[in-house]
């Protein structure tokens, strides 16, 4: 007898979120960036209950609830606001992206894309069509500051992988 599936969420709110989950680096942290933006539905409408993971991919990274101090910690876990807003501030990464997961109301597993700082050669990013591709690639919109909003789906539906 097969059972039916059941999809991510809604999330049990002990201890998540936690102090400077969206913290990957200090306050002051040189070259830190800020990456900002909203995860919208297929309707173009907020989604409130998102929670979202960064992950920078470094080696050598504090562990993931080790707040605090001047390291870098590789790991980074916000969830959304009413208005479906999310942020986090991280060391720039090494390689041309960093990993972002989304977990939501609806999906039976969360959904994983990149989000890259910069428009420059990388296998995935040559693959894409002009369109496609421009859903990885966050705008610079400010000193420092990314926006990067995530579609789960419709027009502008951001690209997600596949493992």
């Amino acid at each position: 007898m097969t059972t039916p599936s059941q999809t991510v969420g809604p999330f049990f709110g002990y201890a998540l979120p936690y102090a400077g989950d969206w913290e990957l680096v200090p306050e002051g942290h040189p070259g830190a960036v800020t990456i900002t933006g909203r995860v919208l539905d297929g309707a173009g409408e907020p989604v409130p209950d998102a929670l979202l993971e960064l992950w920078t991919g470094e080696t050598g990274t504090r562990g993931a609830l080790g707040r605090g101090g001047a390291g870098v910690c590789g790991f980074g876990r916000c969830g959304t606001a009413p208005d479906g807003s999310y942020r986090f501030r991280t060391a720039p990464p090494s390689r041309p992206y960093l990993a972002l997961l989304v977990f939501a109301r609806g999906l039976l597993k969360p959904v994983r894309t990149r989000v890259y700082l910069a428009d420059a050669p990388d296998p995935l990013l040559d693959s894409l069509d002009r369109a496609r591709r421009a859903t990885l690639l966050a705008r610079p919109e400010g000193q420092d500051v990314y926006r990067f909003d995530v579609r789960l789906q419709g027009e502008e539906e951001t690209v997600f992988l596949d493992f």
